[in-house]
C-alpha cells in the first residue's frame, strides 16, 4: 500500500521504516524544522536508509520518499499524522486542500484531533485515531533507531462507523497489530500519556532539574516502592473513567488499558504489567528538562481536554485541575490558554463522534 507519514521525528521515522519492511511504499514528510533536521537530511542523502535495532535484531529499510512537500499526501491511500498533538490543528488546516475522498487519515495518537478534521475537511474521508504509538524508542544517531518497546495490540477508533469494515480491510494490511474500538472517543481518552506522563513528570520536577540527561521518568516515578505516586495515578484515572462512563462508554482503568496494549498473557496482574513495562532497561531517558512534551503537550492537550469535558458533563476533576495549575506555575505560562477544550474542538464535532459510535448499537 501507499502510505504517507506526516512527521519525521522518533516515531514517524521508526514506523516509516517498519512499514517499509512490511512491503509498503512509504512517503515520509517532515512538517517543520522544530527538531531532527540532521536525521532528516541524512535520510534524504542516503536513499531513505533507516536502521531499526529491536533488542539486538538489526533491520535496514530504505524509505521510498523523504520530503517536505505536503502535496505528496494526495498520492497515498493512508496518511498517518505522527507529530505532537499541540500542532495537529494547524497541520490539519494546512493539509485539507490535499486530501481526497476515501483516504484514511490515522492520527497517532490524537487527543480527539479527529474533531479538527470534522471541522476543517469537507472530503469524504475515513478517520482513525490511535491510543498510543505503535513503536516506542529513540533515534540514537542519524539513520539509527533503537526500539524500546512494541505494543502487542494497537487499539484504534474509526469514524464513520458505517465505513468501519472498509477501513479494517485496508488498515489490517499495514501489519501493525490493530484492534478496533467502538469509538474514537475511547482511543482519545485512553491515550496513556495523559495519565502517566503528566503525573510522572510534574511530580518529578526537582529531580528532572537536578538529574537532567540522567533522568528516566519510568524508572524513578513508577516503581513498586512508589505507592503514593500510584495512588495519585489512580485518583486521576478515576476522573477519566467518570468522564468515559458519563459519555456512555465502559469504565476501563489505565492499568487494564496498558495490559491490553502490552501483554497477551491474561493471567498477569494488570499493575504488574505496567510496572514491568516501566522497569524495562530499554526505556529511553527523559524528560531531560521540565519544559518538555511530557508537560507542555500532555497537560494542555490531555488534562485540559479532560477537565473541559468534565465541566460540560458536570463531573469534578480536581486532580486534573491541580496538575494543570502546578504545571502552569512551573512553566510560567497558562497552559489552558492554548489548550484543548470542548470549545476549541467544537461541541458539535464531539457530539458527532459520540453519536456515531451509538448509531450501530
Amino acid at each position: 500500500m501507499k502510505v504517507a507519514i506526516l512527521g519525521a521525528g522518533n516515531a514517524g521515522c521508526a514506523v516509516g521504516a517498519d512499514l517499509t519492511l512490511h512491503g509498503h511504499e512509504v512517503t515520509l514528510i517532515k512538517t517543520s524544522h522544530a527538531m531532527h533536521d540532521e536525521n532528516f537530511k541524512y535520510l534524504q542523502e542516503n536513499d531513505g536508509k533507516m536502521i531499526l535495532n529491536e533488542f539486538g535484531k538489526i533491520s535496514e529499510a530504505n524509505i521510498s520518499k523523504v520530503t517536505r512537500d505536503l502535496e505528496e499526501i494526495s498520492n497515498n491511500e493512508i496518511i498517518i499524522i505522527y507529530i505532537q498533538t499541540n500542532y495537529h490543528k494547524d497541520l490539519i488546516k494546512r493539509i485539507v486542500k490535499y486530501l481526497k475522498d476515501d483516504q484514511i487519515i490515522l492520527i497517532n495518537p490524537g487527543y480527539l484531533s479527529s474533531a479538527y478534521l470534522l471541522e476543517y475537511c469537507d472530503k469524504d474521508i475515513i478517520i482513525a485515531e490511535a491510543q498510543s504509538s505503535f513503536i516506542d524508542g529513540r533515534i540514537m544517531e542519524n539513520g539509527y533507531f533503537r526500539v524500546g518497546f512494541r505494543n502487542v495490540r494497537n487499539p484504534i477508533g474509526i469514524y464513520p462507523s458505517s465505513r468501519k469494515e472498509e477501513a479494517i480491510e485496508k488498515l489490517d494490511k499495514l501489519g501493525e497489530r490493530f484492534v478496533y474500538l467502538d469509538s474514537i472517543i475511547e482511543a482519545a481518552l485512553h491515550n496513556p500519556n495523559m495519565i502517566v506522563h503528566t503525573i510522572g513528570s510534574v511530580m518529578s520536577i526537582p529531580r528532572i532539574e537536578i538529574a537532567k540527561d540522567d533522568f528516566c521518568m519510568y524508572h524513578e516515578a513508577y516503581t513498586r516502592e512508589n505507592t503514593h505516586t500510584w495512588q495519585v495515578l489512580e485518583a486521576l484515572d478515576e476522573e477519566k473513567m467518570n468522564v468515559l462512563e458519563k459519555l456512555g462508554f465502559e469504565r476501563l482503568s489505565y492499568e487494564e488499558a496498558c495490559k491490553y496494549r502490552n501483554s497477551l498473557d491474561t493471567s498477569i496482574d494488570a499493575k504488574e504489567v505496567f510496572l514491568d513495562y516501566a522497569a524495562m532497561d530499554t526505556r529511553a531517558k527523559g524528560p531531560v528538562k521540565v519544559d518538555s512534551r511530557y508537560i507542555s503537550e500532555d497537560v494542555p492537550e490531555g488534562l485540559v481536554m479532560l477537565e473541559s469535558l468534565g465541566k460540560v458533563l458536570d463531573i469534578r476533576t480536581p486532580i486534573a485541575t491541580s496538575f494543570i495549575e502546578i504545571a502552569s506555575a512551573a512553566l510560567g505560562r497558562e497552559l489552558r490558554k492554548n489548550g484543548r477544550s470542548v470549545e476549541d474542538l467544537g461541541y458539535e464535532n464531539i457530539k458527532k463522534l459520540i453519536n456515531d459510535s451509538k448509531s450501530n448499537e
